[in-house]
């Protein structure tokens, strides 16, 4: 057969670069009209629909699953809430719990230091701000208001050119609103003293299971085991562990982060001479825990402070501080810091900030990262664990963090090695239905659609067996391959 003879009919000079990587038996396999065996469109339509249609049925039922979890979330919130801090105050303090028990001190009594000195720690800090709060606030307060005339004195002039009869306008109209609405923020004032309330039982109750967590956190992977048996119990033994380890990384991470942002900005702040220098760098502390969103907030009061007490000038070289500092946070010690535990985009943290943010507040601005990142270790394992089954990558290539792990990855590697013969088994029995003309009782066995017979003969599936796929010499060949 001459290269003439087997080149595609519709072929044009530009596409030989592109079927040169097929054999022959794959461009004989290739889509031609054929007269003889015509396709109809709609069967290949068709095909393409039920491809369609079984996936979206797949997202569908996916899709309901995750608002029924969903739905379950919301109404046990109350409930899951203390759970999820509980187990990031634990991740910040089990280090210093776990050296305890190494030197001897049993558990429950480590836990118990660990979380009063955890206590100790944020009520040492607002006892630094509330003093330096208390102590400045006069000057600041003749500061600020010192600061609102110059800037009413600013907008009176050009380019704005406001009057003080409009400001005293907007005033008025400020005032007549909270008087129409003053049932409403009653209301409003009523429900947050209940959530208030509601926080306060809130944080009580993450105390408490913060202790718990410090004390029998070690436990809970041998009870989880017992509960799902013995061959899932090495998934949830390596999975919990991988969780774990990065809760406890991202907090730590967050924290080197947040800290080195307080000190300098606190330390500009310093040196350019702006009140309340100590209580903004602990906030800004504090703030960076919401990644991105904490940052920004907290710059914005420090340049706001500057700008109501020292001035304009010295509002801008506090504007200029902060963006300094916040582009050496996110472009070094992020990437440097955080690429190794979260792997995650920076794009993801933001879009997670936002929804936690929009969803629930502060508090779900607070836990959007962490739950980004615990379900990114979750599809992480899964995609390992395919990996495993289609022989893509070895258990040497992946990194185990339990003794469970490297079970689960010498099973993986056994049952994928079984998993893949048994496909090569069954391509070998199709390419044998299609390659025979007739079956043993003599009925005609079925034709191959084009796309199947350039699937099925395809270099890159060629069953082990080359027996099977081997082309027959040109004179064995049938007499459709001969017209071919």
């Amino acid at each position: 057969m001459t290269d003439d003879a087997n080149a595609h009919p519709d072929q044009g000079p530009g596409d030989e670069a592109e079927l040169s990587h097929f054999d022959e038996a794959t461009l004989e396999a290739l889509p031609a009209p054929d007269p003889d065996e015509p396709v109809d469109r709609a069967d290949v339509i068709g095909g393409g629909a039920r491809w369609l249609a079984a996936w979206s049925g797949r997202l569908l039922l996916v899709a309901g699953a995750v608002l029924v979890v969903g739905w379950v979330a919301l109404r046990f919130w109350d409930a899951i809430l203390p759970v999820l801090l509980a187990l990031l105050f634990a991740s910040v303090l089990w280090p210093a719990v776990a050296a305890m028990r190494r030197v001897g001190i049993p558990q429950g009594v480590g836990a118990a230091i660990g979380l009063l000195a955890g206590i100790g720690g944020v009520v040492g800090l607002f006892s630094i701000v509330a003093p330096a709060v208390a102590a400045q606030w006069p000057t600041l307060w003749l500061q600020a208001i010192s600061g609102v005339r110059k800037l009413q004195l600013w907008a009176a002039g050009p380019p704005l050119n406001i009057r003080d009869e409009e400001l005293n306008n907007w005033i008025n109209q400020a005032i007549a609103y909270v008087q129409e609405h003053s049932g409403e923020l009653v209301t409003q004032a009523l429900s947050l003293g209940g959530s208030l309330g509601n926080g306060i039982v809130t944080l009580l109750l993450t105390l408490v299971l913060t202790f718990f967590f410090l004390k029998d956190g070690t436990r809970f992977v041998g009870f989880t085991r017992r509960i799902v048996g013995r061959r899932a119990g090495f998934h949830a033994s390596e999975l919990l562990t991988r969780l774990w380890l990065t809760l406890s990384g991202y907090i730590r991470t967050q924290a080197i982060v947040s800290l080195a942002d307080a000190f300098f900005i606190g330390l500009g702040l310093v040196i350019l001479g702006v009140p309340l220098a100590m209580p903004i760098a602990i906030l800004t502390f504090m703030a960076g825990f919401i990644p991105m969103v904490g940052a920004v907030t907290a710059g914005a009061l420090a340049v706001l402070v500057a700008l109501v007490t020292n001035g304009f000038t010295t509002a801008l070289l506090a504007l200029g501080l902060v963006v300094l500092v916040q582009q050496l946070e996110g472009n070094l010690l992020q990437p440097l810091l955080q690429s190794r535990v979260m792997k995650l985009h920076p794009a993801i943290v933001l879009l997670a900030v936002l929804l936690g943010g929009t969803w629930a507040g502060i508090i779900g601005a607070f836990l959007a990262v962490p739950v980004a990142a615990s379900v990114a270790v979750v599809l992480r394992y899964l995609g390992e664990l395919v990996d495993l089954r289609t022989g893509d990558r070895t258990a040497a290539d992946i990194e185990w963090v339990t003794d469970d792990g490297h079970t689960i990855a010498h099973q993986s590697e056994r049952s994928g090695a079984v998993f893949r013969a048994l496909l090569r088994r069954r391509t070998a029995e199709v390419v044998e239905e299609l390659t025979d003309p007739e079956s043993g009782d003599g009925l005609p066995r079925r034709e191959a659609g084009w796309l199947r017979r350039l699937t099925l003969r395809g270099p890159e599936n060629r069953p082990a067996d080359e027996t099977l796929t081997e082309e027959p010499p040109a004179d064995e060949r049938s007499s459709e391959d001969r017209a071919d």
